[in-house]
This record gives C-alpha cells, sequence and structure tokens, in this order.
C-alpha cells in the first residue's frame, strides 16, 4: 500500500487578501476548524466547538482594518492553501486567523508561514513581539507554538458564550490564553 504523506507547495507565494477572496478564505478557514472537514488536519476545533468559525462580514473586516493585513499564502497554481491575519499594535504585532488547509497540516507549512509572519511584523512595523491568543484547552496547538519560541502568559480572556460568531460550545470551560514571543 502507498502512502503518501501531505507535502507543502514547494514555494508558497503571499499576497494581501482583497474583498474578492472574502469567500474563499472564509471557506478556508471553516475548513480547516470546524465540521468532520476539518478533522483530516490536526487543528481541528470539532470537539470543542460547532458552527463557523468566520463569516463574510468578519473576514471582510479584517481585509479592511487600518493596521492590519489578511495575507492568503497560494500554491503554485494560484490556489489558497493558508491564511493569515498580522495587526500593527504599538511595540507588537497580533497574529491571527491562521488557517493552513487541513490535508496540508503537518507537513511543514505552518511553521514557514508563521516564520514569514514574524519577518514581517519585524520588518513592517519594527514590532518586538508577537501576540496572539488560542483557546486555553487546545494543549496541543499550545505546545506546536511553545516549540516555536511562544510562551504562555497565563493572562486570558473569557470565550464570548452566547455570541455565535465565534461558534456554539460544546464545553462550559473554554477562555483564550495569550502567547508572546519575543522577536528580538
Amino acid at each position: 500500500m502507498d502512502v503518501t504523506a501531505p507535502h507543502e507547495p514547494a514555494r508558497p507565494a503571499y499576497r494581501e487578501g482583497t474583498e474578492a477572496d472574502v469567500a474563499a478564505l472564509v471557506a478556508l478557514v471553516d475548513r480547516a476548524y470546524r465540521g468532520d472537514s476539518s478533522r483530516s488536519g490536526w487543528t481541528n476545533e470539532a470537539d470543542i466547538l460547532d458552527g463557523n468559525r468566520t463569516d463574510h462580514d468578519d473576514m471582510l473586516a479584517v481585509i479592511g482594518k487600518a493596521d492590519s493585513t489578511m495575507l492568503v499564502v497560494e500554491d503554485g497554481d494560484g490556489v489558497p492553501v493558508a491564511c493569515f491575519q498580522l495587526e500593527h499594535r504599538g511595540d507588537a504585532a497580533y497574529f491571527g486567523m491562521f488557517a493552513v488547509r487541513p490535508d496540508l497540516q503537518g507537513a511543514g507549512l505552518g511553521r514557514r508561514i508563521i516564520a514569514e509572519a514574524e519577518r514581517r511584523a519585524r520588518e513592517t512595523w519594527s514590532a518586538r513581539e508577537m501576540h496572539m491568543t488560542v483557546l486555553s484547552v487546545r494543549e496541543d496547538l499550545i505546545a506546536w507554538y511553545e516549540r516555536r519560541g511562544y510562551r504562555r502568559t497565563g493572562r486570558t480572556t473569557p470565550f464570548p458564550y452566547g455570541d455565535e460568531r465565534f461558534g456554539r460550545p460544546k464545553r462550559d470551560d473554554l477562555r483564550f490564553e495569550l502567547l508572546v514571543k519575543e522577536l528580538g
């Protein structure tokens, strides 16, 4: 039996997202995190939250936000395979809305993308730190970020229960934890 491991695009291309990308990016983010299709990747939240991870209006707001950029990562054929948001916040940059197509997860693409995000934050805004928030119950994901130099701060914010824009929780212990990395 021939089992082929997923492989990342040889030379992913990065470009700024536009309004024309909104539908594809919403589908990519939801596919990476929610529902049965997300289960083929390891970053899914399917056992924690139901519903969508984002929607058209939220993605459009991210794309149009001042001091922020939504980057689309494309394969060699111009097909979006990942995305992430960078937002300038004083001496720091915020990294969010990170999604990699589930069938490409675990092949090294995410590691390359986060390194590119850090480089851009340093070069574009002279950011000294990268910040992100992660659901504190996502121990496997937090461990992945820790292997990339991020540290848990212990600073948490409550999950917005009752606001379906964030999904429908399947548990009552959700909160977001701030992770930080010095960019040097």
